[in-house]
């Protein structure tokens, strides 16, 4: 394995991070913040508990969440779209590095900077309500999991997307809904009956329920359920990235 080669990938990506640190860490960080501030405030003072958790504390999972999906996705595919823009993507596949270690530098940057900004929003949530983590090392898991698989995710949008809008239409438009009805913001039981059925279907439920598992023992679906739906969605992510440098699917074109 060139471990100069991914080294190399990885240092260029966390670089361009630092470089910008107000627009990739603090924005992200504030933008879940005042979620914490509104919705507490907001929703917290009519719903004191759920599932025995305060209100506050309940939603500090889908929180973060919500932050680490979009962000994994974001910074992932803008890592390797901006090289095909450029056009020194063909620089990047003539070097002597192999499809998977370029693979591994993108995601990795892109999973560290998202695990990063989830570490913070969780210190910071720590300021405002008092957080439990019943089992810890699940919770590290489920967000490296979650870091992982939404950075592949991310990473086959950069290479099938031939504008900057559509890097964004994901994001916005799938992720973000889901995440916001996949019970973020609630108890699944709280639904009526029909919506409840729906709900069920949303993939997003699995992993926020398995992180706020880890949290307080408390889950709308089996926690087990939702390891296997993390994982399933990591080998269908891997399994995609695989054929596109295989059949160099819009990058060789």
């Amino acid at each position: 394995m060139n471990l100069q080669g991914i080294l190399a990938i990885y240092r260029f990506e966390m670089a361009r991070t630092f470089r910008t640190p107000a627009q990739s860490i603090v924005s992200p960080v504030i933008s879940t913040v005042l979620y914490f501030v509104v919705f507490g405030a907001a929703i917290g003072g009519r719903i004191e508990q759920v599932d025995g958790v305060s209100y506050g504390a309940f939603i500090v999972p889908g929180l973060i969440m919500l932050s680490v999906l979009t962000q994994s996705i974001s910074n992932a595919s803008f890592g390797i779209y901006f090289p095909k823009f450029i056009g020194t993507i063909y620089e990047l596949l003539s070097a002597p590095i192999s499809y998977y270690e370029i693979v591994i530098g993108y995601v990795g940057a892109a999973a560290t900077k998202s695990l990063m900004i989830g570490v913070i929003i969780l210190a910071t949530a720590g300021l405002f309500v008092p957080l439990e983590i019943a089992h810890p090392i699940w919770m590290i898991t489920f967000l490296v999991l979650t870091c992982v698989s939404f950075s592949l995710l991310g990473f086959i949008i950069g290479i099938i997307s031939n504008n900057f809008e559509q890097l964004q239409l994901v994001p916005l438009l799938v992720i973000t809904p889901l995440v916001f009805l996949g019970g973020s913001f609630y108890s699944v039981s709280m639904l009526p009956p029909a919506w409840q059925t729906v709900t069920f279907f949303n993939p997003v439920l699995y992993l926020i329920s398995g992180f706020r598992w880890s949290f307080y023992e408390v889950s709308d679906v089996d926690v087990g359920l939702s390891l296997l739906a993390i994982s399933v969605f990591l080998v269908i992510c891997m399994t995609v990235t695989w054929w596109i440098f295989k059949t160099g699917y819009k990058i060789k074109s």
